[in-house]
């Protein structure tokens, strides 16, 4: 358990910062052209899925709840690579993407946050984080009409929030595996 908290602690690191980032370049162009949050958007999801089948790869043999991230990395790299492939996409074609993938994310945030609750403390923010994935994406899905300038607002301030969450958890888990590698050492 050591070893996964302190080798997989970057992957949360870097999906939080991915989140961060895009959530603020969002917030600081709003006006920006659909095309151009379509790419920002296809680039982070491709970040943020890869960086998750990268990290539960690498894992594999400490986690055998391995493939659950990389169920949900492989999700999040399909909403990507499909997002870029087609960058033509309407905003709220792309609004109805967002929300699919919020909801996929943070349904397998939950279980995984389930699973791991007999093996870490703070799970919480695990929790937290896909409840609101979720919460998200149901809004996205009733309430598409509301408009260009709100709608990137609500997907920036997301990001930013689900950032900030995996980046402190991902501190915590790489202090998780360092007490665990004192507590080892005795």
């Amino acid at each position: 358990m050591a070893t996964l908290l302190k080798r997989g602690w970057w992957v949360l690191l870097a999906r939080g910062v991915a989140a961060v980032l895009f959530g603020v370049i969002a917030l600081v162009w709003p006006r920006l052209t659909v095309a151009t949050l379509v790419l920002y958007f296809g680039v982070f999801a491709l970040v943020d899925g890869v960086s998750d089948v990268i990290g539960s790869i690498i894992n594999r043999k400490e986690d055998k709840h391995w493939w659950l991230a990389v169920l949900r990395g492989l999700a999040g790299s399909a909403t990507g690579i499909l997002v870029l492939v087609w960058p033509q996409l309407t905003g709220l074609l792309l609004l109805f993407i967002i929300a699919a993938r919020a909801l996929v994310t943070g349904i397998f945030d939950i279980i995984m946050a389930t699973r791991l609750r007999k093996e870490i403390e703070g799970e919480l923010l695990l929790i937290l984080g896909g409840l609101l994935s979720v919460l998200f994406g149901l809004i996205a899905f009733v309430r598409p009409g509301a408009g260009a300038l709100a709608v990137i607002t609500l997907i920036a301030s997301y990001a930013i929030f689900i950032g900030v969450i995996l980046i402190i958890l991902a501190f915590r888990m790489r202090g998780w595996g360092k007490e665990l590698d004192k507590v080892g050492a005795r």
